[in-house]
């Protein structure tokens, strides 16, 4: 599943403010480490700050904290801010499309009620789990906007 830009730096920002729980982290300190615009990633957060995940600290030191239940909050919530994930192939759905379009959109339909479903149980906890069990990069900054391919097959 490929997620916008947008998706994923909410993800990430969402993973720095638990892994720094009750200290604020600034839209710079995220961006700086993932490697994208302050002014990007700001836009970002105020769509976080609605939907009440995170909450702005002002002031000088200010910067945002995470306001969510790490624990309740799942990766679906996250991404429904950011995706259309009730696309339906409308094509198919209509009454002329053949055996194979209507076979096909249905198909592709059960893949996405899948990928809803593992979204909506992974939390944001458990997710912040997963990323302490791997040895941390070498310093290297991430690219959220660049697929990164590896040479060798997935273990």
């Amino acid at each position: 599943m490929r997620l916008q830009v947008s998706t994923r730096l909410a993800i990430f920002a969402i993973l720095e403010l638990t892994a720094r729980d009750g200290r604020h982290l600034s839209v710079a300190e995220i961006g700086e480490k993932y490697g994208v615009s302050s002014h990007h990633l700001a836009k970002v957060m105020h769509v976080l700050g609605r939907a009440g995940l995170v909450r702005s600290i002002r002031g000088a030191g200010g910067g945002f904290q995470f306001s969510g239940n790490a624990r309740r909050t799942t990766l679906l919530d996250v991404v429904q801010l950011f995706e259309d994930l009730t696309a339906v192939d409308e094509g198919a759905a209509a009454g002329d499309a053949t055996r194979e379009e209507r076979t096909l959109s249905e198909v592709l339909g059960e893949i996405d009620d899948i990928a809803r479903a593992t979204l909506g149980s992974i939390t944001i906890a458990t997710l912040r789990k997963l990323v302490d069990r791997r040895p941390a990069a070498n310093g290297q900054h991430l690219k959220t906007g660049v697929s990164r391919r590896r040479s060798s097959p997935r273990p």
